[in-house]
């Protein structure tokens, strides 16, 4: 499947969380709609389109209500999760499979988590007085005087080309202001890290590209599950250790389990598993890199 019947499946399933949704708190067919007096045949009206629902004037329903609109998920959050941890392979065979409607869109459970890691990482780092800093411009140069003159002079001259003078002076405004340019990178950091979605798929498309069967779909759907888990154990990590000390061997989780989600969902051998996961673990880091790269590149183009 192509990106477009992703976003099929991914609107599919956000229709049949509204219906059930809908259908759950709806008032009994024949009643009249509270909107315009209109008998009611189903979840809405069909007179005026409001939501025929029964509106119980308590705190408790408003947070669920609450809860519910911004996950548009319902229960099926806790469901989807709690199969997300215990059968990694099962929950994306159900899904590519085509049983979707138990669980919430994959790319939606991932965006949540990626929402969750941010705000639990910068909770972590506030709390245990984390702070990262860039080097003083002085450390980017050498001490030494004629080894100043001679950066200047190369400098200079750069700056006398059309095509390299706009990186040296983007350069040296975030050497003058290194605050600034971990503002504008942590601005951006958001959006790249949706593109190790892309990238894994990438990757994995090449580890299985003698696979049987198996489509750039499917690759996606393994991946948005894969890193929401491990977005999932990243958090926890972070949020156990405002508390505690030493949380970090959680991580070690990370590995198990993506051997058992691989070999769940692509049914490959133990070998071939644990061969394809080495790969994909240096593949990753390769774009991991690339994408901080890249994104120290676009902070230095939007510095301001």
């Amino acid at each position: 499947m192509d990106g477009d019947q992703l976003l099929e499946a991914v609107a599919a399933d956000t229709t049949a969380g509204e219906l059930a949704r809908a259908a759950r708190h709806s008032l009994p067919p024949g009643t009249a709609c509270p909107n315009c007096g209109t008998p009611l045949a189903g979840a809405w009206c069909h007179a005026c389109g409001q939501r025929a629902e029964k509106y119980d004037r308590s705190i408790g329903r408003l947070v669920v209500e609450a809860l519910e609109g911004l996950t548009h998920a319902d229960g099926r959050i806790w469901r989807t999760l709690g199969r997300l941890i215990v059968k990694p392979g099962q929950l994306t065979r159900d899904y590519l499979d085509g049983h979707r409607a138990p669980q919430i869109p994959p790319f939606r459970m991932f965006l949540v988590v990626l929402l969750a890691v941010f705000f639990a990482g910068s909770w972590n780092f506030e709390s245990n007085e984390v702070h990262f800093k860039v080097a003083p411009a002085d450390s980017f140069i050498a001490a030494d005087p004629k080894d100043r003159a001679a950066f200047k002079e190369a400098a200079d001259a750069m700056k006398a080309k059309p095509s390299a003078r706009w990186l040296v002076e983007r350069s040296e405004a975030a050497i003058a202001h290194p605050e600034k340019l971990l503002t504008s990178m942590e601005h951006w950091s958001h959006q790249f890290a949706i593109l190790m979605l892309p990238i894994a798929a990438v990757i994995l498309s090449l580890l299985f590209a003698f696979k049987r069967g198996v489509h750039v779909f499917d690759h996606l759907i393994f991946a948005m599950h894969s890193l929401a888990f491990q977005g999932l154990l990243l958090t926890a990590v972070f949020v156990s250790g405002v508390w505690l000390v030493g949380t970090a061997w959680l991580l070690l989780l990370a590995p198990v389990h993506l051997f058992v989600h691989m070999r769940g969902t692509y049914r490959t051998s133990v070998l071939g598993t644990l061969l394809r996961m080495f790969l994909l673990f240096v593949g990753s880091w390769a774009g991991f890199v690339f994408l901080m790269l890249a994104l120290l590149f676009v902070g230095v183009a939007t510095l301001h």
